[in-house]
């Protein structure tokens, strides 16, 4: 970083992820994120900004996006846990960006879990 013009754009960027963190009402769809050191040395920092950028650029003003430490299921690195107002908490296993893609585009706009990418779906 060299200029002022360059500390500006990136307070401009943080301050356009940190809108995406969220509201404390209760009616934003709430993604979370294991970010222990398991989750990242699985992979998860690569799955958090794939959502984060899919968050963004489909401009989804009541998605919250969080980040956790241990889930629990280490051996199921990277977790990722979709909460939406009302319904149960649904937790998608060995998450990869593209997969994070396609559950925000499944289940978090379109309302249908990606039942594949879930505990009861993964196939061993």
């Amino acid at each position: 970083m060299k200029t002022l013009a360059e500390l500006q754009a990136i307070r401009d960027r943080m301050k356009s992820q940190m809108a995406s963190r969220g509201t404390a009402d209760g009616s934003d769809i709430k993604i979370v994120v294991g970010m222990a050191t398991c989750g990242i040395a699985a992979g998860a920092r690569p799955v958090l900004n794939a959502i984060v950028e899919e968050v963004e650029n489909r401009k989804l003003t009541n998605v919250k996006v969080t980040q956790t430490g241990c889930i629990g299921m280490c051996k199921l690195e990277p977790l990722v846990d979709v909460i939406m107002p009302g319904k149960e908490k649904v937790t998608y296993v060995h998450v990869t960006p593209e997969k994070a893609r396609r559950i925000v585009a499944g289940h978090v706009v379109n309302g249908n879990v990606v039942t594949e990418y879930t505990v009861d779906g993964e196939k061993a």
